[in-house]
Parts: structure tokens; C-alpha cells; sequence
């Protein structure tokens, strides 16, 4: 067994505020197996102007809920400018010394799971790791570069593109293990024709998941009062997230429109979330006559739960990329599954987990004519929609983040120094 697990997650600051996310729950689900995680983070909190206090040192450890996290001292920053990337910098520059420090009070660990978002956190892993003399696993949530150039804020054939490109390759390479949270992983690897110099057997698939006990409490707890989402006269399309221009919410406007001037009248969008396009969009539905769409405003996210749970179709809305063809991992859809409702995506992905389990439905292309379409066949057949809603429910069993851990478990016990992998079955933990 082995014990000692330290996970390092440049922002899970966040999961020490929330009690929540990704890592704290795998930690969370660790120590009832009778692991000792630790998770290392840095002490600036993103998106705040929070840095929490280390002194004299360059690192101090806060436990909450058993779970230990190290802040390793990072610059406080704003933007995604010049001072983000000196924040990254200096926490890949600290863990090092700080990883030193905190094995010789604590003991080395037995394993390293090093996470994106940004590269250099899995190189300090990797590097660490080998001094260490123990396995690093890699885990990737975000492609770097690939997402950038997806984006188009990169060109593929930079310098700065290409040399990123080596860097990832260097990662995948050195791992002693990979863990995407995209089930198509191996496929991008074999796409970059990286499969000849990068064994494949050692990139893994632990997608982001749900902790449904958590999110049902919440749904009773956090009851949200609104007599727009409780009114049953209307088919309840309900988006909660962010409003920006990333989001593409225009689009949804135009699909809003068309069924509009279709004369179905019981379908209404109800959108949840604030965002610097909010006035342009609110203007836009005043000035074209879109009647079906109303603006709730930002919500609390303990709220998240209640409102999902009372929409008649939850949809899942971003702007479409080559990424799809990997298949999908967004937090949201995971508690789109736990709220045991239809799901529309307004475009389609390889590994289509709606797909898989025939919990909703897909526009094959993302455009305002053909999610309008899937909107209203998941509107058409109150059975069907009901069973799609139920599909979706028993899925989310499949991602609970006790599920999730013990795959995670499963490669913690099966990965050794040389970075193979044994066939031989995870001995229970007790």
C-alpha cells in the first residue's frame, strides 16, 4: 500500500476555501482507504486578491477536515498577464525546496500525483519524484498547448507553440503514469504521432465527476425560491454559468428566436449567472422582441443543486473546438447528471457520455438551427424526456468521486518506479 500520497494542484487554494473540487475529494475518499494525502497548493487564491500568510518560511500547512494542505509562497497577481506567469514560476521554483522541507519533518511520500492546469507543475513532479526515488503520475486537465491553439490565441506553428509541444511530450515521456480526464487521451497522443516514442499503456482516464450524497443534501438544504423556475406552464431550459464572450451566449439567443417564431410558447429559457456580456444580451432580447429568455443573475452556487434538479432541460453550452473530438470532462455536466434531468449539449464530442447513456440530446453542429432542434425533440416526448432525465441520474453513479478514487487507487497501487504497470488486481484497502 502506498500511503503517503501528496497531490499538487497549483490552485486547489480554491478546494481549502469551498471544502470542495476535484483533489479534495479524492483526498477526502483517500483517507477513508487509509491513505495520509496531502495536497500542495499555491498561497495565492486565483481569482481574489487573497495570499495567504507564510511568514518567514516558504510554506505553511493548514489541515481542514483531516486533510492537510501546504501552501507553498507564491506572488499575489492579477490578470493573465506577465504577473500570472511569475506566480506559476515561483511555485514550480519553490516546490523543490519546500518538497525537501516537508519530508524531513513528515517523511517522503510514496507516490506524487501532479496535476495541470499549467505544464510546470508536472515537470516539478516529475523531477522531484526522481530524487525521491518514487513514481510521479501526470494528471493532465487541460492541453497545453493545445487548448491555446484550439482557441486560436496561439498559432500552431510558433516557436513558442512548437517549443510547448516538446515540453508536453517531455511530460507524457518522463511520467511514470498519465491520467486524462478526457476518455479520448490515447487518441490525441497518437494524433500529435507521439504513440511511437510514448507507451500507451500508461495514459489512464479519470474524468472529473460528482459527489452525489453532497449534491442531493444541497438540493434540500439550499432550496432556491423561484416562482419563474417552479411556474409547470413552462418547458424550463435552464443554463447556469458564466456570461462572457467565451460563452457564446448569443447563440443561444438565436436558437431562443427560433423557437420562438415557431409559436412555441411553452418552452422558456431561464439563464443563471452574471458576466460582462450580461447587458449586451439582456439589450439584444429587449430590441429583437425575444420573449422567451429571462436573465435571473448570479446565484449562489450552494444553489446550483435546486435549480437543476427543477428544470425541465439543463443545457450544456460552450463554444464548440477541435478538443470535442476527445470527449468531454466539464464539472457542470457531472451535476447536470446528478439532477436526473435531460441534458442538451449544443454540440457533439467523441466519447459522448449522453451518447453512451442515452441521457439527453446532441446538435451534431454547433449552430443556432440545430440546437433549437435538439431542444425541441427533447421537448417533444414528455416519456422520453422523462426517461432521458432518469438515464442521467443512474450515470452520475458511474462518476461519484468514490467511484472515481478507486481508479485512481487502482493505478496508485499498480505503478512503480520504472513507470509499468503491473496486471495484477489492486488488493482491497480496508
Amino acid at each position: 500500500m502506498k500511503k503517503n500520497i501528496w497531490i499538487w494542484n497549483h490552485y486547489a487554494s480554491n478546494m481549502y476555501k469551498d471544502q470542495a473540487g476535484r483533489h479534495y475529494w479524492f483526498a477526502e475518499n483517500l483517507k477513508k482507504q487509509g491513505y495520509n494525502p496531502t495536497i500542495f497548493c499555491a498561497s495565492t487564491i486565483h481569482n481574489s486578491n487573497v495570499n495567504i500568510d507564510t511568514g518567514s518560511q516558504k510554506h505553511t500547512t493548514k489541515i481542514i477536515d483531516e486533510i492537510p494542505f501546504t501552501f507553498v509562497k507564491t506572488p499575489s497577481y492579477f490578470g493573465n498577464g506577465r504577473q500570472r506567469i511569475t506566480n506559476m514560476i515561483t511555485f514550480y521554483k519553490n516546490l523543490f525546496s519546500v518538497s525537501k522541507e516537508y519530508a524531513k519533518k513528515h517523511g517522503k511520500p510514496d507516490v506524487i500525483l501532479a496535476s495541470s492546469v499549467h505544464p510546470l507543475t508536472l515537470v516539478a513532479g516529475i523531477k522531484i519524484a526522481k530524487k525521491f526515488g518514487i513514481p510521479c503520475i501526470c494528471e493532465v486537465r487541460d492541453l497545453w498547448p493545445e487548448s491555446i491553439v484550439a482557441y486560436g490565441a496561439l498559432k500552431r506553428n510558433s516557436i513558442i507553440a512548437k517549443l510547448l509541444y516538446q515540453g508536453e511530450k517531455w511530460i507524457y515521456k518522463n511520467a511514470d503514469s498519465v491520467i486524462m480526464t478526457w476518455e479520448g487521451g490515447r487518441e490525441y497522443l497518437m494524433d500529435q504521432k507521439w504513440d511511437n516514442k510514448i507507451d500507451l499503456n500508461k495514459v489512464k482516464h479519470i474524468s472529473n465527476g460528482v459527489v452525489i450524497d453532497t449534491f442531493d443534501k444541497n438540493s434540500e438544504k439550499h432550496k432556491i425560491v423561484d416562482s419563474d423556475l417552479d411556474n409547470k406552464e413552462y418547458k424550463n431550459v435552464v443554463y447556469a454559468g458564466s456570461i462572457r464572450k467565451v460563452n457564446n451566449l448569443g447563440m443561444l439567443l438565436d436558437a431562443a428566436k427560433i423557437i420562438q417564431n415557431q409559436g412555441k410558447k411553452d418552452i422558456r429559457f431561464l439563464v443563471y449567472g452574471a458576466g460582462d456580456e450580461s447587458k449586451a444580451l439582456k439589450e439584444r432580447c429587449k430590441e429583437e422582441e425575444i420573449n422567451n429568455v429571462l436573465f435571473k443573475g448570479r446565484v449562489e452556487k450552494k444553489y446550483v443543486p435546486s435549480i437543476l434538479k427543477k428544470s425541465y432541460i439543463n443545457i450544456l453550452h460552450n463554444s464548440s473546438t477541435s478538443l470535442d473530438k476527445y470527449g468531454q470532462s466539464q464539472n457542470k455536466f457531472f451535476e447536470y447528471l446528478a439532477a436526473g434531468k435531460c441534458i442538451v449539449q449544443t454540440y457533439s464530442t467523441g466519447y459522448s457520455i449522453c451518447d453512451k447513456f442515452g441521457c439527453g440530446v446532441s446538435a451534431p453542429i454547433q449552430n443556432a438551427e440545430e440546437i433549437a432542434k435538439a431542444i425541441l425533440a427533447a421537448s417533444s416526448d414528455e416519456s422520453k424526456n422523462k426517461l432521458m432525465g432518469k438515464n442521467a441520474r443512474e450515470a452520475a453513479y458511474q462518476f461519484d468521486f468514490n467511484k472515481l478514487t478507486e481508479k485512481l487507487i487502482y493505478i496508485f497501487e499498480n505503478v512503480n518506479e520504472r513507470g509499468n504497470q503491473s496486471n495484477e488486481p489492486v488488493r482491497k484497502t480496508s
